[in-house]
């Protein structure tokens, strides 16, 4: 019980999560406002807009930061890393997300009778850089707000 109180006093985790969690529910809330449909897959998915990669890693930096100082190692690595997991999304993730959209249509067009829907490849495995920036942007301001 007591590593449960701990858990949920970590002020760098609880932002961290928050973050994650507030990009997840505003992808449903996009999806209702933009294709008048409620998705709550969207709660657990990857990809589409803001970017909760984004979103929980820059918090987590920037909450380091203000706790540890922005001149700390502790903020360096959290930094280093967020960088990593954005460039990872908009760049590498989704060049993964195209190419399984590219073999899709190629084994739609060869209309393999074997081929049914549970082996298409998943496509939204990345971001925009415009999702990133937004998924960035959530971070931050979640963090400079709950961390004082």
């Amino acid at each position: 019980m007591r590593a449960l109180t701990e858990i949920f006093s970590n002020s760098l985790l609880m932002v961290a999560l928050l973050s994650w969690l507030v990009a997840q529910v505003l992808k449903v809330l996009l999806t209702l406002v933009n294709e008048h449909r409620l998705d709550f897959h969207k709660l657990v998915a990857s990809g589409g807009m803001p970017s909760s990669h984004s979103a929980i890693s820059t918090s987590l930096a920037i909450g380091v930061g203000q706790l540890h100082g922005y001149d700390s190692a502790l903020f360096a690595i959290a930094a280093v890393l967020s960088f990593i997991v954005m460039y990872d999304a908009a760049n590498v993730r989704l060049e993964a997300g195209k190419q399984a959209a590219l073999l899709n249509r190629i084994i739609d067009v060869m209309q393999d009778p074997n081929v049914t829907l549970e082996v298409r490849l998943k496509e939204l495995l990345g971001h925009t850089p415009l999702q990133v920036a937004a998924g960035a942007v959530l971070g931050i301001v979640m963090a400079l707000i709950l961390i004082p």
